[in-house]
């Protein structure tokens, strides 16, 4: 086992014990909701509490000698963190109400990687306690499950630090990575609230409140009504829901610096601005050539880019639109928001520093021989390595697209439609042409989940945990081959 061994696993497993444990505290909230409305529901959040806690409980002591954190550590505690999420969800669902092990994972990994695809066909008749599980999850999961452990429980250091970067984050508010926990925790719960206020001023009913604010802030998108948002036929709520969906699509550094600069840091920010601008350029080309209401544009331009996929139409008016319409939804689908931020798809700073690299790459070529071409963004200077990393990032994130679209095509499903279905799934959207329902076949529901996990994880880190599963498997192959001999 040249790349990992024994106490590789015993570290994982004493920091994902950790983990888990905060994952069954998080069913304590949707336990109170059940027992407020009265719901006999309430033994499926009671049991998943105590599995995860007592499991987790027990991987952090059995391997409490084995704390020495590497990034590959974080690495591979991130992606097993996210089945577990969505294996205790499940198990709170199967308990609670009728429904299958496969459909009850694929609906907690939807909302725990802010998807927000569904496989029921009438969310309507839903108990409160499972309308509000899934709300919560998609709350926790933009922030992401370890961050929220983290600037809960733990302090700042090496631990801290790689299971920071292990969510695919990298931008700091505070030097220290507690510091920072701790600050984009309290900017969640500002704006949280901010929208919750907003949304009950609107006229919307308590509860509906706090689960769209949510699924909202968090670019989830999640319903809690089947016809999502278009239930309430209110432009207000519409408006509040687009400034959320915004928000949640713009690094916290921003949100952080907005009041210390009096709000430049928002102007300033390349993000933010290419943010405003494509969804102003993309909503004028939809107004232009088709007859939308303006509205109605402009909601899903942000809501596709944001990767919050809500809706205020239905799957069969969205299948109706002009199909220029979907190809520009697909490729806001895979942009994506800002780095740093709830959303999920390639990023909107990749995308910036590939296409910088295209232009640098052309100046090199017709400039004089011997001419330094220096790539700059916002002023600051772009390595050659960050190019590649970006440049790298963006073909493997195409390349498992393809992969999971040669497969539903072989499965006889439109191709339109099924690559618009596996970008909404791998850029955590939630949009869809209607191909995602209970009836979909469990392979290709089980890849769709697979795509969900890899875009919320942006890849790395689940190719370095099935690279390591694989060694673990091959090792002990091999010492029960000897042992037979």
């Amino acid at each position: 086992m040249k790349y990992f061994n024994r106490t590789d696993v015993y570290t994982i497993l004493h920091y994902l014990g950790m983990i888990m444990q905060g994952i069954g505290l998080m069913f304590i909230l949707p336990l109170v909701i059940s027992l407020i409305y009265r719901e006999d529901n309430y033994l499926g959040f009671i049991i998943a509490l105590i599995i995860s806690i007592i499991v987790g409980k027990l991987l952090n002591i059995f391997f409490k000698d084995h704390k020495k954190m590497r990034l590959k550590h974080g690495m591979i505690i991130s992606s097993l963190v996210w089945i577990w999420a969505g294996l205790m969800g499940a198990i709170a669902m199967i308990i609670s109400i009728d429904i299958s092990f496969l459909n009850a994972f694929f609906e907690n990994m939807s909302g725990w990687t802010c998807t927000g695809f569904t496989i029921f066909p009438n969310i309507n008749s839903l108990p409160k306690s499972i309308l509000f599980l899934r709300c919560l999850e998609q709350w926790l999961g933009g922030l992401g499950v370890v961050v929220v452990v983290l600037g809960i429980s733990v302090r700042s250091g090496t631990v801290a630090k790689k299971l920071y970067q292990s969510e695919a984050r990298e931008e700091k508010i505070k030097p220290s990575i507690h510091n920072t926990l701790h600050k984009t925790l309290k900017i969640y719960l500002l704006y949280t609230a901010i929208g919750i206020i907003l949304y009950i001023l609107a006229g919307m009913p308590i509860f509906d409140s706090i689960c769209t604010t949510f699924t909202s802030i968090s670019t989830g998108g999640m319903a809690i009504k089947n016809n999502s948002l278009a239930y309430y036929h209110n432009d207000y709520i519409n408006i509040i829901t687009m400034i959320l969906m915004i928000l949640g699509a713009t690094s916290f550094v921003v949100h952080y610096n907005v009041i210390k600069s009096r709000g430049k840091s928002l102007i300033n920010d390349l993000q933010f601005k290419t943010l405003i601008l494509i969804i102003i350029s993309a909503s004028l080309i939809v107004y232009i050539f088709s007859n939308l209401m303006p509205m109605n544009i402009v909601f899903h331009m942000i809501s596709a880019l944001t990767s919050t996929g809500a809706t205020i139409t239905s799957i069969n008016t969205m299948n109706n639109w002009p199909s220029f319409i979907l190809i520009i939804t697909i490729i806001l689908m895979l942009i994506g928001g800002s780095s740093g931020s709830t959303v999920g798809a390639i990023k909107l700073n990749r995308v910036i520093i590939f296409l910088k690299g295209i232009i640098s790459n052309i100046k090199s070529i017709i400039s004089p021989e011997g001419r330094v071409i220096i790539m700059k963004i916002s002023g600051q200077s772009i390595s050659d390595k960050a190019i590649q990393e970006s440049t790298g990032y963006i073909c493997l994130y195409i390349s498992f697209i393809f992969i999971s679209w040669i497969v539903f095509t072989g499965y006889g499903f439109d191709s339109f439609n099924s690559l618009f279905e596996i970008v909404s799934a791998q850029g955590n959207v939630g949009l869809s042409t209607g191909i995602v329902d209970e009836s979909l076949d469990p392979l290709l529901k089980i890849l769709l989940i697979f795509n969900m996990w890899i875009g919320r994880l942006e890849i790395i880190p689940v190719i370095v945990t099935v690279r390591s599963m694989f060694e673990i498997f091959k090792k002990a192959s091999l010492e029960k081959f000897i042992n037979k001999l």
